[in-house]
């Protein structure tokens, strides 16, 4: 594949990773932290806050990968 592509393709999905994880972990704290503790609340969002980039260091592992030799 050639690297400008793997570059394009890898940059959608690293938008659309933000974008999605955004929008669920809003929904999930709309829908079940409004009555919790001020603790509870930043437990979730740090934890939130964080999860994102173990998805983002996988598409980012992958746009590093050389690209194979061709037999």
């Amino acid at each position: 594949m050639p690297i400008r592509l793997k570059k394009l393709i890898g940059m959608f999905l690293l938008v659309a990773l933000v974008i999605i994880y955004a929008l669920i972990a809003s929904i999930f704290a709309v829908a079940r932290l409004s009555e919790s503790g001020a603790l509870v609340q930043f437990l979730f969002f740090l934890f939130s806050g964080l999860l994102w980039v173990l998805p983002a260091m996988g598409i980012i592992k992958w746009l590093m990968l050389e690209p194979r030799a061709k037999r």
